[in-house]
């Protein structure tokens, strides 16, 4: 491994979902989006829902959606822990509109009475917010 590049790796519960030497990737932690790059200090951040943008080696670029987790940024490495996260390229926009707009149904509906349903509904519309933001930055991407 160069210095140039870094070892990176997200894995959710269920599986790995991305591994590969990179240049550099952007998190949206609870403090502010950051850019880890080659050689940054060692870090443990706790990350929100949105988008993860990562530039491989050969300058190429990633985008995935993640719903909130931790980074470990370490000398020789980096690993995402996702509560879940998804490939751009591989994400449904019509599903996406679907979920988003009956998550907010659900949220409208119960506001006030249940305070831990409507948490769990915002987290859900949260992920669907980033899965489109996601999705959207790739389509740019690839024009």
């Amino acid at each position: 491994m160069s210095q140039k590049t870094v070892k990176f790796e997200i894995a959710t519960p269920e599986k790995v979902v991305f591994k590969k030497e990179i240049k550099q990737v952007t998190v949206p932690t609870t403090s502010g989006e950051i850019t880890v790059l080659p050689n940054h200090i060692p870090l443990i951040s706790t990350l929100k829902p949105g988008v993860i943008e990562i530039k491989d080696e050969n300058e190429e670029d990633e985008i995935i959606s993640m719903a909130g987790g931790f980074i470990e940024v370490l000398r020789e490495k980096i690993v995402i822990l996702a509560d879940t996260a998804e490939r751009a390229q591989e994400l449904d926009e019509e599903r996406i509109k679907e979920a988003k707009t009956k998550a907010e149904e659900k949220k409208q509906e119960i506001s006030d009475k249940d305070e831990v349903r409507f948490a769990n509904i915002s987290a859900q519309l949260d992920k669907e917010m980033a899965r489109l933001k996601a999705l959207t930055k790739w389509r740019n991407l690839k024009r």
